[in-house]
């Protein structure tokens, strides 16, 4: 029998940064990728809204901050290495910034096979 209190050490690397994977808890689509750091995960944990740190920023923020399309998250999970995540989330409106449900829209040679839900000139004004 396993101790459950006991928690998954984490491998967040050089840069203090782990990948996480945004999944859609109800129809398991992959919604996008994302890093986090340290404070960014404790952000998650404490207010159940996922957060994420921005590379290109160089700073924390909370998905839908702007867009009010939050991702609560429902389960948190580990992979083997312990250099990675999985996001369980219940996605409200679009994950993608460009209008997209996912940010896994397009095929290698740019075929659209995702749906646009969103107009991003309204949202991002």
């Amino acid at each position: 029998m396993t101790d459950d209190s006991v928690a998954v050490e984490l491998d967040f690397g050089d840069d203090e940064l782990i990948p996480a994977i945004a999944q859609d808890v109800e129809t398991n689509e992959i919604l996008m990728l994302a890093y986090v750091s340290p404070d960014a995960l404790e952000e998650t944990q404490n207010t159940g809204l996922a957060h994420y740190y921005s590379r290109s920023r160089d700073e924390l923020w909370q998905k839908g901050g702007s867009s009010g399309h939050r991702q609560h998250v429902e389960e948190i999970h580990v992979d083997c290495d312990g250099d990675a995540l999985l996001y369980r989330v219940e996605q409200e409106g679009g994950a993608c910034h460009t209008g997209y449900e996912s940010c896994f829209y397009r095929t290698l040679d740019g075929e659209t096979v995702g749906e646009k839900i969103f107009d991003p000139n309204e949202v991002y004004e």
